[in-house]
């Protein structure tokens, strides 16, 4: 894919939920200070996987996807396969950190 997506309420089934690929949603804040620590390595691994879709929702901006996944803190990272949810990281994490809690093998 190359770059990350933004990712909304009215976006969120088509782009995630039926996404033939696995998508990478980041969910993220403007005020959230590890979010924006964390969001040059999301940009990376867009930029380096052809296999994943990377994504990001901003929780302000739809909270119902936030609320819909029982997500309490950010950053939250979550992997969703085939329209589920199938592995997370919570909180700021180097790339290596981040592909491993999500089984993406670096």
């Amino acid at each position: 894919m190359g770059e990350v997506i933004e990712i909304t309420s009215d976006t969120f089934q088509g782009l995630v939920l039926e996404s033939e690929k696995p998508v990478v949603v980041d969910f993220w804040a403007p005020w959230c200070g590890s979010c924006r620590m964390i969001a040059p390595v999301i940009d990376e691994i867009a930029a380096d996987r052809e296999d994943i879709v990377v994504g990001k929702v901003n929780v302000d901006d739809a909270p119902d996807i936030a609320q819909r996944y029982g997500i309490q803190g950010i950053p939250f990272i979550g992997l969703f396969e085939n329209g589920q949810l199938v592995r997370n990281a919570v909180g700021a994490m180097p790339r290596a950190g981040i592909e491993q809690a999500l089984g993406l093998g670096g």
